[in-house]
Order: C-alpha cells, then structure tokens, then sequence
C-alpha cells in the first residue's frame, strides 16, 4: 500500500444517471489528497451462476474480482428499490465472495454508502448490504450509517454541493481509511 491507499467505489446502481454513482464521483474530487478512488460500475458484471464460476469467470465478473483484489478497501454504495439493495448490488457481492472463504472481499476493509432522493437515504438498504458483507468475510467499517436523504440536492456536476453532507461522507472513508492503514501496519510487523 502506498500513501495514497486504492479505494475501489462500487456502485449499485446501473442507471446512467444513477445518484450513487454520482455520489462515489463527487467523493473522487473531494478525497483526492488522501485516498485514490475508482468508480465500479456493475453494467457489465453477469448474473452470478455457479456454473459459470469457473476457472476463467465471465469477464465482467472477473473485472469486478480483480479490481476489489487490487483495492485497499471498498466503498458500496447502494440505492434503495423497495426497502432493499439493488440486485445488482447484491449480484457484485455474491461475485466476489467467490469462492467460499477465499474470496476477493475476504478481509477487505468495506464501507456501505445509501442515497435517495427520498427522506430516508436508502436507510433500510444498509442493513441487508451490512449483513451479506459481513457473511461474505469483509471487515464492514463501523460508522454511523452512511445514508444521503434528498441526494439530488446535495450532488451535482461530479461535487457536493451541501458541505454538511461532504463532512459525513468524508468522515466515513476516513474511518475507513484508518482501518486500512491499521490493516497495512499490522501485516508490515507480521513480517
């Protein structure tokens, strides 16, 4: 890991306007000094069939294993469809806890992010995205959760554009950060 940890962003959203895409952009810019993010996008990424798990996996899916494997951690950020994550969410976590306890999001520090241009945020998204990162092995970052209520307000043009919103954001990859610099320093005294 160098200075400027690799942050892999997934976002769960396939909509080309999709606000958690939005969201992972704008915390590109504002997290530019400490941190280096890239944006996942799922539109590629097969549905997960055991089948076809292979040794030579589909090729978005094998995209997603090898990015969230070159990643220092991973930000999710999910939309909220009916009370839950978005398939496509839980299509990329199935992927990459694959295969059973050897999985590219084993141990991987992990931050679940919600919006919503409703009043909750995607709030009720979290626990589900919570409970199959836990059950996938990540090492889920404890934090307040991180839930955006009225996202299109508070990003626009690849910035936030509410600073309360950028400071709570921004606090969770910092924890997130800290967990990683935390995993790095321990692995660098096991040697």
């Amino acid at each position: 890991m160098t200075d400027r940890p690799k942050i892999l962003g997934i976002s769960g959203s396939l909509r080309a306007g999709s606000f958690s895409t939005a969201v992972l952009e704008a915390l590109q810019s504002a997290l530019a000094d400490k941190a280096e993010l890239t944006v996942f996008r799922l539109n590629d990424v097969e549905m997960y069939n055991q089948d076809e798990d292979t040794q030579t996996p589909p090729a978005g899916a094998a995209a997603l294993r090898a990015a969230i494997a070159a990643a220092d951690g991973v930000i999710l950020a999910s939309p909220e469809y009916n009370y839950g994550t978005s398939g496509a969410m839980k299509n990329a976590i199935d992927w990459g806890s694959r295969p059973y306890g050897k999985g590219a999001l084993r141990g991987k520090p992990a931050l679940v992010l919600t919006s919503s241009p409703g009043s909750t945020g995607g709030i009720r998204a979290q626990a589900q995205v919570r409970e199959t990162l836990s059950a996938a092995g990540c090492r889920v970052i404890d934090y307040p959760h991180l839930a955006i209520p009225n996202v299109a307000d508070k990003v626009k043009d690849g910035a936030f554009t509410d600073e309360k919103t950028q400071g709570f954001v921004v606090g969770g990859v910092d924890a997130l950060l800290k967990e990683i610099h935390l995993l790095a320093h321990a692995k660098a005294h096991a040697l």
